[in-house]
């Protein structure tokens, strides 16, 4: 993973390239606007006045993110980051309602706008700027797992497509002598609003807590997998607490007969290998697995497996000194777990008579 430090060097020089860019395409276009008294012009200005606020978002909220934790937050402030995309986010979406507004106020009261050739010419090159812009903004951003630039970089881009569209209305109203000036800002505005909400939406639901990523999740699995004496790993759940940190905690199923120093060592190991690859603080928890009852388990992972909306079971453990049974399922999050548990104890019943089985119902946390 890359070092902290450079990562926000990278991110905030990536802001500041975009701050200087749409500054001086906000003047320019603004300028444009004014003279051509086109009100698709003068919203595009705005809206890139809105971009490098929203760079400079950016970079207040890397710089925040990086405070070292302390007693209040133990945790870092990583998460700042993302409160900092849910702004960018906001911005984007205010800038889109107020520009729709104007859209149909000249849409209500059209004039035709007179345009130049230098103000064709200044809004072609900033479109090629706007793309050239976003290209490299989200680029940089999916690098540095920054979802403040990944959200920027991508309005970036949709922005140059608006931009493109009234070079569009500019052909119509030379042409055809016709203003459709104000429906081309209504349409982009109710972009720029969409893309606000889509973005406003994948923030709030990365603070609420998302699925971790499969490629991840799937990796980690298999690292933890990859360690002698480990029959399987389960339950594996990890927090986030900024694009650079993270914990969490997994289960193992291993041999019953192993000692608590095999144990020890072996969840140490664990721990240190995810730490090392993945900056991942894991947790890691023992399921104990009695090669006495193989078919039996079998039985009653086939039994259950059956069952609709059943994911997979683990930590099936057979106490015959005690006459308990032990299993966990996990199924998806549709199942009537209450029906499904009846009819496993039923099942279950069968397989052990005399025997207390106790079920324990897991989410599906991860791929």
């Amino acid at each position: 993973m890359t070092d902290s430090v450079s990562r926000e060097q990278a991110i905030t020089r990536t802001s500041v390239i975009g701050v200087i860019t749409n500054v001086l395409l906000s003047a320019f276009k603004a300028l444009v606007g004014f003279i051509s008294g086109s009100i698709a012009i003068m919203l595009d200005a705005v809206n890139n006045l809105t971009d490098a606020v929203s760079s400079v978002v950016t970079i207040v909220g890397i710089r925040l993110a990086k405070k070292k934790p302390d007693e209040k937050h133990p945790f870092g402030h990583g998460r700042i980051e993302y409160f900092s995309a849910i702004i960018v986010a906001g911005i984007v979406l205010f800038a889109g309602v107020t520009a729709l507004v104007e859209s149909v106020k000249k849409i209500l009261t059209p004039e035709m706008p007179e345009y130049s050739a230098a103000s064709v010419i200044i809004v072609a090159v900033a479109v090629v700027v706007k793309l050239i812009l976003g290209r490299y903004v989200k680029a940089q951003g999916q690098k540095y797992q920054s979802e403040a630039l990944i959200a920027s970089g991508s309005d970036a881009s949709f922005d140059a497509i608006l931009s493109a569209s009234t070079l569009v209305g500019i052909a119509i109203t030379w042409f055809f002598h016709v203003t459709v000036d104000g429906w081309i800002g209504a349409v982009l505005s109710l972009f720029i609003v969409k893309s606000g909400w889509e973005m406003l939406s994948e923030s709030i639901s990365t603070v609420i807590g998302n699925r971790p990523d499969s490629e991840v999740s799937k990796a980690i699995r298999e690292t933890v997998c990859g360690f002698e004496n480990v029959l399987g790993a389960y339950d594996l759940i990890l927090h986030d607490y900024g694009p650079e940190y993270a914990i969490g905690s997994v289960h193992i199923e291993v041999p019953a007969d192993l000692s608590a120093d095999q144990i020890h060592r072996l969840t140490r190991r664990i721990s240190e290998a995810v730490m090392q690859q993945y900056h991942v603080i894991l947790t890691v928890g023992i399921y104990a697995i009695d090669s006495n009852h193989n078919d039996l388990r079998k039985s009653i992972h086939e039994t259950a497996m059956e069952h609709q909306g059943v994911l997979g079971t683990h930590a099936i453990y057979i106490d015959d000194e005690a006459k308990t049974m032990t299993i966990d399922v996990m199924t998806d999050f549709q199942v009537d777990r209450k029906a499904l548990c009846e009819d496993l104890l039923g099942h279950i019943a069968e397989y052990l008579p005399g025997y207390k089985a106790d079920i324990n119902f897991d989410n599906n946390f991860s791929d």
